[in-house]
């Protein structure tokens, strides 16, 4: 029987002892030795192996730039935020290995900085890392009675404490609920005779105001309750009276003391 040459019979199959793909491609190097793109591609091939081979021997040697940290890259969800602390905790030592820099403990000290909601820590290609941050933006003031501290739409007191309170900003004390949004939208309306806003038995607000009267907001539409009060301020000065509380709780009727 003629067989074509570069092909085996079954009986040539069966003697050579399990070692089938090793002649198949000897086989084909046979055939394409004499291709020039043959030659090419396997010299372009070992030059990659070699140089690639090279390169992560180097970097887990700790030698050559690729192998440090050059540079760390920070970007945050919004614009003129003082990043300094935050690259501050980012920070590593110079020459560190990029591939052997434990980027879970560098994230656990970026999430430790004040005012950081969410971060995280990749590894480039170049071996320098990125870090991303969500910042909680400030929406209102909360106060101790002596410090005051950026607080977010969610409640959450960032621990940043200044002497000095922000002008035009609703300021809230003691404990608070899990979204302050709505109420801190209705109150800046009362924000030029706010001292502070109180969250009592975990349903309802107090308005305490910078002349010293106390405002019993209902547990149910409290922002309504608001804008009633500044009619009443605007037609009769009530905010402005020697009154120590003003009972807003039953819509049917307002109780003054």
């Amino acid at each position: 029987m003629h067989v074509p040459a570069g092909l085996f019979t079954a009986r040539q199959l069966k003697n050579t002892g399990g070692h089938f793909p090793i002649i198949i491609f000897c086989d084909i190097i046979v055939h394409m030795k004499r291709g020039i793109w043959f030659w090419l591609y396997f010299i372009i091939a070992i030059i990659l192996a070699v140089y690639f081979a090279t390169r992560i021997t180097m970097t887990y040697m700790n030698r050559g730039q690729i192998a440090h940290v050059r540079g760390i890259t920070i970007s945050a969800d919004g614009a003129n935020k003082d990043l300094t602390p935050i690259a501050t905790a980012a920070a590593v030592a110079p020459g560190t290995n990029a591939f052997r820099t434990d980027l879970a403990q560098i994230n656990t000290r970026i999430a430790s900085v004040p005012g950081v909601r969410n971060s995280a820590v990749r590894r480039m290609p170049n071996g320098n890392l990125a870090v991303t941050v969500e910042l909680y933006r400030a929406v209102a003031q909360w106060t101790d009675g002596t410090h005051f501290f950026p607080l977010s739409a969610d409640g959450t007191i960032v621990n940043k404490p200044t002497d000095m309170r922000a002008e035009n900003t609703v300021v809230f004390r003691g404990e608070l609920p899990n979204d302050i949004s709505a109420i801190t939208n209705a109150a800046q309306s009362i924000n030029a005779h706010l001292d502070y806003l109180e969250w009592v038995e975990g349903r309802r607000w107090n308005i305490h105001t910078t002349g010293g009267i106390t405002v019993m907001l209902p547990e149910k539409s409290p922002d309504a309750a608001i804008a009633g009060l500044m009619v009443l301020d605007k037609n009769h000065g009530i905010l402005s009276k020697q009154i120590e509380l003003i009972d807003m709780r039953d819509d049917a009727r307002i109780l003054v003391k």
